[in-house]
């Protein structure tokens, strides 16, 4: 299991800590020990599909699935590899930061 950790402080002074948990197929982000926003995963050749996300009860609002996700979408462009976001979420937040990201983006045709 490769696992990228990274410390630092929200604008709540709570104790935010960020994983990728391969052998779970997501990246986790814990609050104060708690496990707090998941955000899903497959791993595809070149590519890292982004499936989904989901606050916890009582961590919905706060920022925290945000900085979710600037951590896994910079962990995907850091690998060298390209985003596919198919969790709306993430879909949102890379048209909200297009200088970052959208040209390490294939958008999923819809259907």
């Amino acid at each position: 299991m490769r696992v990228n950790t990274s410390q630092e402080s929200d604008c709540f002074d709570a104790n935010v800590r960020m994983v990728r948990n391969d052998a779970r197929h997501r990246y986790e982000l814990f609050a104060a020990d708690e496990l707090a926003v998941v955000m899903t995963f497959q791993d595809l050749p070149g590519h890292t599909d982004i499936v989904g996300s989901q606050a916890q009860p009582g961590f919905e609002d706060g920022g925290l699935p945000m900085v979710l996700a600037r951590y896994a979408l910079d962990d995907v462009v850091a690998a060298g590899k390209r985003i596919i976001p198919h969790c709306n979420y993430v879909r949102r937040f890379i048209a909200d930061h297009q200088d970052l990201y959208t040209q390490y983006t294939d958008f999923p045709q819809e259907a």
